[in-house]
């Protein structure tokens, strides 16, 4: 059997099993050992070392600690505390509190590592609050729907750690990665803000009265806590004080002292804390072996290296494969979640990206934008369905506030394409080159 027709037989089971509701973890586990019986007679040997080298790893350690610190923040009142110390410094700028939608959203993100966590989170007290005070509901929720992804673009992120591991690369460089690029993220969204709030003045409320600067400090006292384990979380990754695994039990530890103080921490939310980290761990846990099984067949088969030459044989240059895989990948966001979509094409895209010439670590702020955009694209974008429970309004609709902001995201996706150095791995370049 040629490899081509391989490789469309084994595409054609996996959406097979899928479709038909298989486990995601257990689709590409018998994908894999499908693949793995046509070169070799004992695939199970196979599996069983893939599974352990993907899950006996001490860099994957810092996956369930970066997920357990954000189940735990997400039962604190840390939105509200970033809600209350960040508005006075935006109320005066066209948009008003509008901004604050995006700053809250971008630290929350920071110290928390999930999309849906951080738009559940800061959409519980900002949409409240923006609707009494006037604010116009359709941008309030697109603007929460689209920087509730900035949780796992703003560093810590469950999504990096996931393809850092898929894709063997240093968390801490996909990190330090992701900074400027999410500051552009943050920055475009709110000069979206700023221009449809001066072309549509009469559906804002009207500014409200200055605060004495000491007032305004005030308030923002309650934004210590979180300044200290961001920290605590990303400061001693980057000045090299600890690992990505280290960095993330800090986060923990951090996020317990947090919760002690502003009386968050019971019992019962720190065994649900627990039980739900453990939960989202084991899944991903799960997918990551069997994509590692897959990866492993799918290598000793060659068609992720057939596929990489018959893809630079067609001439389009890196480019035209980045644009591919733009395509391919929002296509994919239609029908998978983040950690999928990683898994899932890891095996092939990677050896493809290697031969463009793309460096791995921008690549995996690539798809990091790209997942980004799947969060809000429908059917299946998480945050679209994080919105629809907090709203009661139908996806469609939030699908189509949040679409200034989709072009936000897919004008970034541009931008670090046609600046790789200067916007993504310069950084992490410069910072651990010290």
């Amino acid at each position: 059997m040629d490899l081509l027709t391989l490789a469309l037989l084994l595409l054609v089971l996996l959406c097979l099993l899928l479709g038909a509701g298989l486990w995601i973890s257990m689709s590409l586990a018998a994908v894999g050992w499908v693949a793995m019986s046509q070169v070799h007679a004992s695939p199970g040997l196979f599996l069983a070392s893939a599974y352990w080298e993907a899950t006996g790893s001490w860099t994957l350690a810092a996956l369930p600690m970066f997920i357990w610190m954000g189940e735990i923040l997400f039962r604190t009142r840390l939105s509200e505390e970033l809600f209350n110390g960040l508005s006075p410094w935006v109320r005066r700028l066209p948009g008003g509190l509008l901004h604050v939608n995006i700053l809250a959203c971008g630290i929350f993100g920071s110290v928390s590592g999930s999309s849906a966590a951080t738009c559940a989170t800061v959409s519980k007290i900002a949409l409240p609050e923006l609707k009494r005070r006037g604010y116009s509901e359709r941008v309030a929720i697109g603007s929460l729907a689209t920087a509730g992804t900035l949780g796992i673009m703003i560093p810590p992120s469950i999504i990096m750690v996931v393809y850092a591991v898929a894709a063997e690369v240093s968390i801490i460089r996909v990190f330090i990665a992701g900074m400027i690029p999410g500051l552009i993220v943050m920055a475009l969204f709110s000069l979206y803000i700023v221009v449809w709030a001066v072309l549509n003045p009469r559906q804002q409320p009207p500014p409200e009265p200055r605060l004495p600067m000491l007032a305004k400090l005030r308030r923002s006292a309650q934004l210590i806590p979180c300044g200290l384990l961001i920290v605590a979380v990303i400061g001693t990754m980057f000045v090299g004080w600890a690992t990505a695994t280290e960095a993330a039990a800090f986060g923990v530890l951090g996020s317990l002292i947090l919760a002690a103080v502003t009386g968050a921490l019971s019992w019962r939310n720190f065994l649900d804390s627990l039980l739900g980290a453990t939960r989202l761990s084991c899944m991903i846990m799960f997918i990551l072996a069997g994509a590692a099984f897959l990866t492993k067949a799918m290598a000793l088969t060659g068609i992720p290296a057939a596929l990489a030459a018959g893809a630079a044989s067609l001439g389009l240059g890196p480019y035209g494969i980045i644009a591919i895989l733009t395509v391919v990948y929002i296509i994919l966001g239609t029908a998978l979640d983040g950690v999928s979509m990683i898994v899932l094409t890891t095996s092939i895209v990677i050896p493809m990206v290697q031969g463009a010439g793309f460096d791995l670590v921008w690549f995996g702020i690539f798809i990091v934008l790209l997942v980004e955009i799947a969060e809000i694209t429908p059917p299946l974008g998480f945050n679209l369905f994080v919105m629809q429970t907090m709203t009661g309004k139908e996806q469609t609709e939030i699908a189509a506030a949040a679409l200034p902001f989709f072009l936000m995201l897919v004008l970034t996706v541009v931008l670090v394409t046609l600046f790789p150095v200067t916007l993504v791995t310069g950084l992490p370049e410069w910072l651990l080159a010290r």
